[in-house]
């Protein structure tokens, strides 16, 4: 059959493309309202489609920032072990306001963020480093520490479980030197 030469020509329809993009978007990972809408922009969709388009996923829940929220921190929290402020700002760079990162931040809690900076330190901790000498222990702590800061910790925070976890590692260390030693 021939085909029509009138839809050979015809532009493609913005809604139909923008639908395909967001499909397409969420079919790789979640994402917040606003990722979806600077991809829309990135593809040249005019605003008034994208924004249309935006509404009609988020009423049949495509798109639910809150959820996103959510996930982000449960799923950022585990695998990279960030802290709230490290996940707020992500969350603010994503789209989320504040109130509801806030509230997505709720299910950790503080006792959570200590232990994983100090999973954090325990893991970082370099086998072998003399703790007893303190030029090397001085080294230790301000590298564990920045590390915990590029997370997000607080500085105060940060140096607290350093010296808390390497002061543990020197009691090992020297209690099993003295059960070896007698």
């Amino acid at each position: 059959m021939p085909e029509d030469p009138q839809s050979a020509d015809a532009e493609p329809d913005p809604f139909s493309v923008a639908q395909t993009i967001v499909y397409r978007q969420l079919t790789a990972s979640p994402k917040s309202r606003l990722q979806l809408a600077r991809k829309l922009a990135e593809r040249n969709i005019p605003e008034h489609v994208a924004e249309a388009v935006l509404d009609k996923f988020q009423e049949v829940r495509l798109i639910d920032d809150a959820e996103f929220a959510e996930m982000w921190v449960r799923s950022r929290s585990q695998s990279r072990k960030l802290a709230k402020g490290a996940l707020r700002r992500e969350l603010a760079d994503k789209g989320i306001d504040q109130e509801t990162a806030a509230s997505a931040l709720e299910q950790l809690s503080d006792a959570d963020e200590e232990a994983a900076a100090r999973t954090l330190v325990e893991r970082k901790l370099r086998p072998g480093t003399d703790l007893s000498d303190q030029a090397e222990r001085d080294k230790s702590v301000r590298r564990l520490a920045s590390m915990l800061a590029r997370k997000g910790y607080q500085p105060s925070q940060a140096f607290r479980i350093v010296n808390e976890v390497l002061d543990s590692h020197g009691d090992h260390d020297s209690a099993a030197f003295q059960s070896r030693y007698p």
